[in-house]
């Protein structure tokens, strides 16, 4: 074999190869848009909105928006072979990212939405806004129309008819944290009447009894309970905390818990400066005497046993540690002197 044979024949083998090369990674590019975005088999769950009247190409930009498809053409291209172009039906449906895409038409094709129920996790200390904004993430309610619905709607429980009409956040303290399975085409109010039922449930077996014995309204039990819910971590602490905050009020003492002044601004900072004791707010109580005007967030079980059971003690101070528990005081100057202590052993720590 002459020089020149060889080397055509090389090019020859270099050109089959790569043509080979290309064929097989398009085959495993294409055979990707089957599989799905994700294996994870924890991976979020989204309610997705097909509006009336959406052709198959908006369809697939909304879901590719929310990443539960790889590619928009393979969406419509996969719809015309199943037959299913044009006839993807509107509704809201519970889509995952580890679901193929064929799994996805098929499920929009036969309109399988109306059934559907999401896993919903509302955490203790949730205010109202937190809960209307996690809802409104996972696509079941509109965050502005929860907000209004709870706040003007009526709803007709008992634990709420002496919730006075000036309460900036009416059901503040009433949505109870729990997990939920909400119907994913439930609306605001429906959504909202589930977790009061949930919250009657405790107010019947544990509050709606045993809060006279501690002189106090169901309203001023929860309102306890959601300021034991922000201050506290550990929760051997939440008794102590509660005994703080009824040795206060027995004395006459302002309260002055750093808590209710993150609510009354609207916002969460990582250390309070003076000037934020002095916003002007039915919630400062480092400006007012006795309860805020309202509870400051949704509390859980723990702390309303809590605010129920206090711990009896003569404490009247508390300061929080790094790891989240606290220092408890009796008296002003054994508490500068723990706040000190705590700062010793933080700046010994970065050293």
């Amino acid at each position: 074999m002459n020089n020149v044979e060889y080397k055509r024949k090389s090019r020859f083998a270099v050109v089959i190869t790569t043509i080979i090369f290309l064929f097989f990674s398009a085959f495993v590019y294409y055979q990707s848009f089957f599989q799905p975005v994700t294996t994870k088999s924890d991976a979020p769950q989204k309610i997705i909105n097909i509006p009336k009247g959406y052709s198959t190409v908006q369809i697939a930009k909304v879901l590719k928006e929310n990443s539960l498809i790889k590619n928009e053409w393979f969406f419509i291209w996969r719809a015309k072979v199943l037959g299913a172009d044009g006839k993807l039906q509107a509704g809201k449906y519970l889509l995952s990212p580890n679901m193929t895409t064929d799994q996805i038409i098929e499920k929009i094709f036969a309109g399988k939405a109306q059934k559907d129920t999401i896993k919903v996790t509302i955490p203790e200390g949730y205010s109202v806004k937190d809960i209307a904004n996690k809802l409104s993430q996972l696509g079941l309610v509109n965050k502005d129309k929860f907000l209004e619905v709870a706040q003007k709607d009526t709803f007709n429980y008992d634990f709420l008819k002496d919730i006075p009409k000036d309460r900036p956040s009416r059901l503040e303290g009433y949505l109870f944290p729990d997990t939920y399975q909400i119907p994913i085409e439930a609306g605001e109010k429906e959504i909202i009447n589930i977790m009061l039922k949930r919250f009657q449930q405790v107010y019947n077996s544990t509050i709606k009894d045993n809060a006279k014995y501690v002189g106090m309204t169901p309203d001023q039990i929860v309102i306890i309970a959601s300021l034991i819910e922000k201050e506290a971590v550990v929760d051997k602490d939440r008794p102590l905390i509660a005994g703080v905050i009824y040795n206060r009020l027995k004395k006459h003492m302002k309260l002055q818990i750093d808590a209710t002044v993150q609510y009354a601004l609207g916002e969460h900072k990582d250390k309070l400066l003076y000037k934020d004791l002095e916003v002007d707010s039915p919630y400062n109580t480092y400006q007012h005497y006795g309860l805020p005007i309202g509870p400051i967030c949704n509390p859980g079980l723990k702390s309303i046993k809590a605010a129920l059971f206090p711990a009896k003690h003569d404490f009247y101070y508390y300061v929080a540690k790094k790891d989240g528990s606290h220092i408890f005081s009796i008296t002003y100057e054994d508490h500068l002197k723990a706040q000190k202590e705590i700062e010793a052993n933080e700046n010994n720590n970065t050293k």
